[in-house]
């Protein structure tokens, strides 16, 4: 037995209905809706957590808790070891370099994290480091820098 050999057990798979194929199929004309009603056209079902005009549980309860993500710094990880690979000896790694090696993809805040081990020297700028990172980067005789909180580097359109 193989994967492309397998199949269903006899009788455990259903045909799909195919709707509104003329009266002959018996699924044709109303296509299983009935005859009237709300649910009988497009656009009749109700919303969710529609209770009948009744004033629905999540409106009736309280809003509590504050959530600050709209605000948030969302950063692009990359990590030591994919830095050690992708550069030589002496290089100075920012952001276009690292895009240029598509390390990173997006205009997003930098952070480098500790993953790997780093025994080359390199400059790194970046927006944040983990504190690990910062001691390898430092131990393997590279120096860490850190980019100030600037504005970022307008957003590409389509997310790229």
């Amino acid at each position: 037995m193989s994967l492309n050999n397998l199949k269903p057990k006899e009788g455990s798979t259903h045909r799909k209905k195919r709707l509104g194929t003329g009266q002959g199929s018996g699924h044709g004309q109303t296509s299983t809706r009935g005859q009237k009603g709300q649910n009988s056209t497009s656009g009749g079902s109700k919303p969710d957590g529609f209770e009948g005009g009744q004033m629905p549980l999540l409106r009736r309860i309280p809003k509590s808790g504050f959530n600050n993500a709209k605000f948030r710094t969302e950063y692009q990880c990359v990590n030591l070891d994919s830095i050690e690979k992708n550069f030589s000896e002496g290089d100075q790694i920012d952001f276009k370099s690292l895009k240029n090696k598509k390390l990173i993809k997006k205009n997003m805040p930098i952070k480098i994290l500790a993953n790997g081990e780093i025994k080359k020297a390199f400059t790194i700028k970046a927006d944040a480091f983990s504190k690990s990172a910062k001691e390898k980067i430092e131990k393997a005789g590279g120096k860490v820098i850190l980019e100030e909180k600037s504005p970022l580097l307008p957003f590409e359109k389509g997310g790229k």
